[in-house]
């Protein structure tokens, strides 16, 4: 009875060990996947923030409003990557979280202001946000499954709702800096999402924090 007893103990700790094993590489292979998808979402803004900049008029850059009116500014995020290595794991995802679902409805009132955007390469900037759109809404459906399996602070998302309204402007001028500042501060958000899950990404493979 003893000897069964034992055998029955080191299965349940096999099947335990298992459980936890599948889980661990679940999660690494999801954070894989959203730092891959998070990372394409940063570099399309960039590159879209240079096609806009060979148009922008000088006034621009000196009308144009300060990141600080961004509409996700409110939200207290770590200001470089030694405070980001700081937080817990559950938090950085609640972060990244609260980020992207804050850009649903910007992201929509830039892709519709595409339409009519005073600029030489509107058809390719256009096409560009859409893609923005469907990348952010992967990101954030493999987000959502990957919170479910970090716990109930993972799920916490903070509300930063966007004000600015759909009308970006009616002359060129207006329309070119307000749609630009737009996608400023999604590409300043897009890089803080980046920069946290490749940390999430970096904890979960066991990676010392000077390779993070």
């Amino acid at each position: 009875a003893h000897h069964r007893h034992s055998i029955l103990v080191k299965r349940i700790y096999v099947m335990l060990y298992m459980v936890a094993a599948c889980r661990a590489v679940a999660i690494n292979d999801l954070l894989d996947r959203a730092s891959e998808r998070s990372d394409i979402l940063h570099s399309l803004s960039t590159t879209l923030s240079h096609d806009l900049d060979s148009q922008f008029p000088p006034i621009g850059r000196v009308i144009m409003p300060r990141p600080s009116m961004c509409h996700t500014a409110s939200l207290q995020t770590p200001i470089d990557k030694y405070q980001a290595l700081q937080v817990s794991e559950s938090d950085l995802l609640s972060l990244a979280r609260s980020l992207l679902q804050a850009w649903e409805d910007p992201l929509a009132v830039l892709s519709t202001s595409a339409n009519t955007l005073p600029h030489p390469a509107q058809s390719s900037i256009s096409n560009k946000i859409q893609e923005l759109q469907e990348h952010s809404k992967n990101l954030g459906d493999g987000l959502d499954i990957l919170s479910g399996k970090m716990g109930p602070a993972a799920q916490t998302i903070a509300s930063l709702p966007y004000r600015g309204g759909n009308d970006i402007g009616e002359d060129r001028i207006s329309k070119l800096i307000n749609f630009n500042f737009l996608l400023s501060c999604f590409r300043r958000d897009s890089h803080k999402i980046d920069s946290f899950l490749k940390i999430l990404r970096c904890r979960a493979a066991k990676m010392q924090p000077e390779m993070c």
